[in-house]
């Protein structure tokens, strides 16, 4: 089974994908990263322009990793409103376009993130990149912020639904 994390943004979306497979159901599983990276949009294109690249490029990573669930981060407190409504956005058109593929998606909230990958909700981000990278056994750390925090939300729902409490 195939995850989609992602990290919404109107200018930088971040996105990562990891493959699950379950061994003798579900005693033992493993975890591999099929890939991750941005969706940029040009600053100068109007807003419309950047959501239709959003989702664009969305359905191509759909059309060509066929994700069984998409983890989207839920950001439901904004410490600058002039970004919260691009983002939401953005938001919006990863939604429609999970729906338009019959994908179920999972929201998680940053601090569900951080619970999840670190066992401590307030863990900072270097932290929670750390671990991730770790969990994932990637070789080095992905560049872009918004890359590593998709993958940690693929995690999280991996992690929510495969092991609930």
């Amino acid at each position: 089974m195939v995850i989609l994390g992602i990290d919404p943004g109107t200018a930088s979306t971040g996105f990562g994908l990891i493959k699950v497979k379950s061994k003798g159901g579900n005693i033992k599983t493993s975890l591999k990263c099929l890939g991750y990276g941005l969706i940029k949009t040009n600053p100068s294109f109007s807003s419309a322009e950047r959501l239709k690249k959003i989702n664009n490029e969305l359905s191509k990573l759909i059309k060509k990793y066929q994700p069984k669930i998409l983890a989207v981060e839920n950001v439901y407190f904004f410490k600058n409103l002039k970004t919260a409504i691009p983002v939401s956005q953005a938001k919006g058109v990863i939604l429609l376009t999970a729906a338009k593929n019959k994908i179920p998606v999972y929201e998680f909230t940053p601090l569900q993130v951080k619970l999840a990958i670190t066992g401590f909700g307030w863990a900072k981000k270097g932290l929670v990149q750390k671990k991730t990278k770790n969990l994932l056994k990637l070789k080095e750390m992905p560049k872009s912020d918004d890359a590593v925090d998709a993958l940690a939300i693929a995690l999280t729902c991996f992690l929510k639904i495969f092991f609930k409490p």
